[in-house]
């Protein structure tokens, strides 16, 4: 796993981003949960609808698309890592989500946002997982066809 992390996370420069590092590793865990313990199937991980744009997880929930955001926090001293999925944020997500069924040509189906928190650090060994389903919904200046 460490060498996938850091093949991922090095730029130019070689050197490895903490923080990158630590939202890989948080992106990492929140898969094995919904894949193992919710029994999600993945369907991509940090995937690009456009340059703007990038959705940490997608996966179905049964017949649900589902966009999921994992915020990765060694502690809660500063709060809850769902706090940071603001209002922006959300906007953003909901603009991802749209972009990313446009690119499936609008398909018929049900979607939910989910947000996972990851609450520890790789070298403390396992972190405290809490998945939110259905955290928000579709921005509202957004409309499907």
């Amino acid at each position: 796993m460490k060498g996938f992390i850091e093949r991922i996370v090095r730029g130019k420069d070689e050197t490895l981003n903490v923080t990158a590092r630590a939202g890989l590793w948080g992106e990492s865990c929140a898969e094995k949960h919904l894949s193992a313990v919710a029994g999600f199937k993945i369907l991509g991980r940090r995937v690009k609808v456009s340059p703007r744009d990038e959705i940490d997880l997608v996966a179905r929930d049964g017949d649900v698309l589902v966009f999921v955001e994992v915020k990765t926090r060694a502690s809660e001293a500063f709060g809850r890592p769902m706090d940071a999925v603001d209002r922006a944020k959300r906007h953003t997500l909901s603009r991802a989500a749209v972009r990313y069924l446009k690119k499936l040509k609008n398909p018929r189906v049900a979607f939910r946002f989910d947000v996972v928190e990851v609450i520890g650090r790789e070298e403390d060994g396992s972190p405290e997982i809490c998945h939110t389903p259905n955290a928000f919904h579709l921005d509202r200046c957004y409309r499907l066809p």
